[in-house]
């Protein structure tokens, strides 16, 4: 039976990060993708990603921008936060690796995005989700003694404890349809949307909101479910 401190389900750009901080931690950490890490739908971004990173831009202008373009449904809390920390972690990917793109001189370009009152777009070409995505999987490879990729194993429920808090999850190997009970101090469910309820869609047909199934039948409340992003928008 597997064991570990953190155990992220989804290796896309938010499981893989959440793994890498918690592995910079100190934590033993794994990470299960029913996929490859690197075919995980974070390919799928391409425009970029907001920051408000320059000196005349603000994190408050940012974060009215993206209230106002959820039309005052957001989660403003969350915004903040968001907004808050936007130009760090950009700093941080840029020296993890992520190549993106620059101005004339030399500086990290940006471009404006619908919605935004600001140019505060950082990306690379038209692949900024796989960019990131594949900088984020050799950054994993430095923590091999701390990190257990488990990788095309797929997650069927959440263990809860006796007192009601999740312990671990049950999963299967695609390979060989052999069940596993994985152990954890922590459970972080980063297992992408559900854009396949829909038809037609252009979500990847992993897309099947597994993460999403798995909290609700433990009792976890959802919020916002009819919110789904359709491109071309």
């Amino acid at each position: 039976m597997p064991q570990h401190d953190v155990l992220v389900i989804g290796a896309g750009l938010a499981g893989q990060r959440a793994a890498l901080a918690a592995a910079e931690g100190g934590a033993s950490v794994g990470i299960i993708s029913k996929v490859h890490p690197v075919r995980s739908h974070s390919n799928a971004a391409q425009g970029g990603i907001n920051a408000a990173l320059n000196p005349e831009d603000s994190w408050e202008s940012h974060a009215f921008d993206t209230v106002k373009g959820s039309d005052y449904l957001g989660d403003q809390d969350a915004i903040e936060f968001m907004c808050r920390e936007a130009p760090d972690e950009i700093l941080h990917l840029e020296h993890l690796g992520v190549t993106f793109h620059r101005n004339e001189q030399g500086k990290l370009g940006t471009r404006a995005f619908g919605g935004a009152s600001a140019a505060r777009t950082y990306y690379v070409a038209d692949i900024t989700g796989q960019a990131i995505m594949h900088v984020l999987y050799e950054q994993l490879m430095k923590y091999a003694d701390t990190v257990a990729r488990y990788e095309e194993w797929f997650c069927t429920a959440l263990a809860m404890d006796e007192a009601g808090e999740c312990c671990g999850v049950v999963t299967r190997n695609v390979a060989d349809g052999s069940m596993e009970l994985f152990q954890a101090k922590s459970v972080i469910l980063a297992c992408g949307g559900n854009g396949q309820v829909w038809k037609p869609t252009t979500n990847a047909l992993i897309c099947t909101g597994d993460g999403i199934a798995m909290a609700y039948r433990v009792g976890a409340k959802l919020m916002d479910m009819e919110m789904i992003q359709y491109h071309p928008t």
